[in-house]
């Protein structure tokens, strides 16, 4: 099937930067739009940005100008800089992919496991 896996949370500074990173995996044909998205404690799951297979972008109006989600699609992998941290980014994130296997026509999202981000001095 499919495996996305996530890299790169840890903890961080107010101010600092992390780079996550997640590579798709598994008998895919073709991947559509992915992204990133996150969830802080007892809040619900959030977009923070996504970014077409042709690179068009969007982003959550919270972290519009610290953020920057990019991808390579011959690595299958999308990436998301964040630079300016703050406390309340602080959640575990996810990678989401709409991704079109050998074995089936039809898209389907897929997840990752998630990766902690802390931000906190």
């Amino acid at each position: 099937q499919v495996q996305l896996m996530e890299s790169g949370g840890g903890l961080v500074q107010p101010g600092g930067s992390l780079r996550l990173s997640c590579a798709a995996s598994g008998s895919i044909f073709r991947i559509f739009s992915m992204g990133w998205y996150r969830q802080a404690p007892e809040k619900q799951r959030e977009l923070v940005a996504r970014i077409s297979n042709g690179g068009s972008t969007n982003y959550a109006d919270s972290v519009k100008g610290r953020f920057t989600i990019s991808r390579d699609n011959a690595k299958k992998t999308v990436y998301l800089q964040m630079n300016g941290l703050k406390p309340e980014d602080t959640a575990v994130y996810y990678c989401n992919a709409d991704i079109i296997l050998y074995s089936s026509p039809v898209s389907k999202a897929y997840w990752g496991r998630g990766t902690q981000v802390t931000v906190s001095s």
